[in-house]
Protein backbone atom coordinates (compact mmCIF):
# COMPACT_ATOMS: atom_id res chain seq x y z
CA UNK A 1 0.00 0.00 0.00
CA UNK A 2 1.51 3.35 -0.80
CA UNK A 3 1.69 5.85 1.54
CA UNK A 4 -1.06 8.75 1.92
CA UNK A 5 1.05 11.72 3.03
CA UNK A 6 0.01 14.76 0.94
CA UNK A 7 2.91 17.22 0.24
CA UNK A 8 1.77 20.78 -0.58
CA UNK A 9 4.34 22.38 -3.27
CA UNK A 10 7.20 21.30 -6.26
CA UNK A 11 9.56 18.83 -5.22
CA UNK A 12 12.39 17.53 -7.70
CA UNK A 13 11.52 15.31 -10.20
CA UNK A 14 7.69 15.80 -9.61
CA UNK A 15 7.06 17.84 -13.66
CA UNK A 16 8.31 14.49 -14.69
CA UNK A 17 6.77 12.02 -12.92
CA UNK A 18 3.20 13.69 -13.55
CA UNK A 19 3.86 13.81 -17.33
CA UNK A 20 5.02 10.35 -16.74
CA UNK A 21 1.93 9.66 -15.26
CA UNK A 22 -0.32 10.71 -17.73
CA UNK A 23 1.19 9.37 -20.25
CA UNK A 24 1.29 6.04 -19.26
CA UNK A 25 -2.48 5.73 -18.02
CA UNK A 26 -4.29 8.13 -21.05
CA UNK A 27 -1.46 6.26 -23.25
CA UNK A 28 -2.37 2.97 -22.49
CA UNK A 29 -5.80 3.00 -21.40
CA UNK A 30 -6.95 6.17 -24.02
CA UNK A 31 -4.73 5.63 -26.65
CA UNK A 32 -3.57 9.18 -26.19
CA UNK A 33 -0.24 9.81 -28.31
CA UNK A 34 3.40 11.15 -27.33
CA UNK A 35 2.46 14.78 -27.74
CA UNK A 36 -0.25 14.43 -24.67
CA UNK A 37 2.37 13.83 -22.08
CA UNK A 38 4.57 16.80 -23.91
CA UNK A 39 1.92 19.10 -23.54
CA UNK A 40 1.35 17.71 -19.75
CA UNK A 41 4.78 18.46 -18.99
CA UNK A 42 5.07 21.87 -20.63
CA UNK A 43 1.93 23.39 -18.84
CA UNK A 44 3.01 21.89 -15.69
CA UNK A 45 6.63 23.06 -15.67
CA UNK A 46 4.80 26.97 -16.70
CA UNK A 47 2.62 26.33 -13.63
CA UNK A 48 5.22 25.74 -11.38
CA UNK A 49 7.69 28.29 -12.55
CA UNK A 50 5.23 31.04 -12.14
CA UNK A 51 2.75 29.84 -9.13
CA UNK A 52 1.85 32.04 -6.64
CA UNK A 53 1.07 29.93 -3.58
CA UNK A 54 -0.98 32.05 -1.78
CA UNK A 55 -3.61 31.78 -4.95
CA UNK A 56 -2.62 28.36 -6.21
CA UNK A 57 -1.08 25.56 -5.10
CA UNK A 58 0.80 21.91 -6.32
CA UNK A 59 -0.13 19.04 -3.97
CA UNK A 60 1.66 15.70 -4.61
CA UNK A 61 1.06 12.00 -2.65
CA UNK A 62 3.88 11.28 -1.43
CA UNK A 63 6.35 13.75 -2.56
CA UNK A 64 9.80 11.48 -2.77
CA UNK A 65 8.52 9.12 -5.38
CA UNK A 66 5.05 11.46 -6.85
CA UNK A 67 2.41 8.78 -6.63
CA UNK A 68 0.52 11.15 -7.26
CA UNK A 69 -1.03 14.84 -7.78
CA UNK A 70 -3.57 17.39 -8.06
CA UNK A 71 -3.10 21.73 -9.14
CA UNK A 72 -5.62 24.67 -8.68
CA UNK A 73 -4.60 27.13 -10.61
CA UNK A 74 -5.81 31.14 -10.34
CA UNK A 75 -8.26 31.99 -12.34
CA UNK A 76 -7.57 33.38 -16.13
CA UNK A 77 -9.14 34.75 -18.91
CA UNK A 78 -12.32 35.57 -16.84
CA UNK A 79 -12.85 31.81 -15.55
CA UNK A 80 -12.84 30.58 -12.28
CA UNK A 81 -10.02 28.77 -10.48
CA UNK A 82 -9.35 25.12 -11.94
CA UNK A 83 -8.24 21.87 -10.90
CA UNK A 84 -5.31 20.64 -13.15
CA UNK A 85 -3.17 17.43 -13.00
CA UNK A 86 -5.15 15.43 -10.98
CA UNK A 87 -3.85 11.94 -11.17
CA UNK A 88 -2.99 8.80 -9.34
CA UNK A 89 0.03 5.88 -10.20
CA UNK A 90 -1.32 2.81 -10.80
CA UNK A 91 -0.14 1.75 -7.58
CA UNK A 92 -1.91 4.07 -5.57
CA UNK A 93 -5.51 3.92 -7.73
CA UNK A 94 -8.01 2.72 -5.32
CA UNK A 95 -6.22 3.24 -1.71
CA UNK A 96 -7.87 6.26 -1.20
CA UNK A 97 -5.22 8.50 -2.37
CA UNK A 98 -7.34 10.35 -4.72
CA UNK A 99 -9.82 11.37 -2.42
CA UNK A 100 -7.03 13.09 -0.26
CA UNK A 101 -5.54 15.23 -2.90
CA UNK A 102 -8.96 16.18 -3.72
CA UNK A 103 -9.84 17.28 0.00
CA UNK A 104 -6.32 19.00 -0.08
CA UNK A 105 -7.17 20.97 -2.99
CA UNK A 106 -10.84 21.72 -2.02
CA UNK A 107 -9.58 23.10 1.06
CA UNK A 108 -7.33 25.24 0.16
CA UNK A 109 -9.63 26.68 -2.38
CA UNK A 110 -12.31 27.84 0.11
CA UNK A 111 -9.15 28.96 2.52
CA UNK A 112 -8.17 31.07 -0.33
CA UNK A 113 -11.72 32.60 -0.90
CA UNK A 114 -12.36 30.60 -4.18
CA UNK A 115 -16.31 30.81 -4.60
CA UNK A 116 -15.78 29.25 -7.74
CA UNK A 117 -13.77 26.53 -9.54
CA UNK A 118 -13.88 24.40 -12.74
CA UNK A 119 -12.37 21.20 -14.00
CA UNK A 120 -12.74 19.56 -17.36
CA UNK A 121 -11.89 15.97 -18.12
CA UNK A 122 -14.06 13.44 -20.08
CA UNK A 123 -16.66 10.73 -19.98
CA UNK A 124 -15.17 7.33 -18.62
CA UNK A 125 -13.15 8.49 -15.75
CA UNK A 126 -15.89 7.37 -13.49
CA UNK A 127 -14.05 6.97 -10.04
CA UNK A 128 -13.14 10.64 -10.71
CA UNK A 129 -16.07 11.73 -11.27
CA UNK A 130 -17.48 10.27 -8.04
CA UNK A 131 -15.06 12.68 -6.17
CA UNK A 132 -15.93 15.64 -8.22
CA UNK A 133 -19.50 15.01 -7.70
CA UNK A 134 -18.75 14.37 -3.74
CA UNK A 135 -17.24 17.55 -3.75
CA UNK A 136 -20.44 19.32 -4.64
CA UNK A 137 -19.28 19.70 -8.80
CA UNK A 138 -22.08 19.47 -11.45
CA UNK A 139 -21.57 18.58 -14.89
CA UNK A 140 -22.17 21.60 -17.04
CA UNK A 141 -21.22 21.08 -20.74
CA UNK A 142 -20.17 17.95 -22.77
CA UNK A 143 -18.99 17.74 -26.26
CA UNK A 144 -17.16 15.37 -28.60
CA UNK A 145 -13.81 15.41 -29.42
CA UNK A 146 -10.94 13.69 -31.15
CA UNK A 147 -7.89 15.63 -31.03
CA UNK A 148 -6.09 13.43 -29.39
CA UNK A 149 -6.25 10.26 -31.61
CA UNK A 150 -9.08 8.94 -29.39
CA UNK A 151 -12.75 9.96 -29.98
CA UNK A 152 -13.94 11.21 -25.97
CA UNK A 153 -16.50 13.74 -24.48
CA UNK A 154 -14.84 16.17 -23.06
CA UNK A 155 -16.64 17.18 -19.74
CA UNK A 156 -16.78 20.64 -18.42
CA UNK A 157 -17.52 20.11 -13.98
CA UNK A 158 -18.81 23.81 -12.13
CA UNK A 159 -18.30 24.18 -8.82
CA UNK A 160 -19.96 27.47 -6.90
CA UNK A 161 -19.26 27.85 -2.66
Amino acid sequence: MPTTDIVRGYTPGAIGRIAEMHGRYYGREWGFPSSFEALVAREVADFVDGCDPAREGLWLLDGERVLGSIALVRPRDGEPARLRWFITADAARGSGAGALLMQAAMDFARQAGYRRLYLTTFAGLDAARHLYERHGFVLTAESRDDHWGAAVNEQRFDWHA
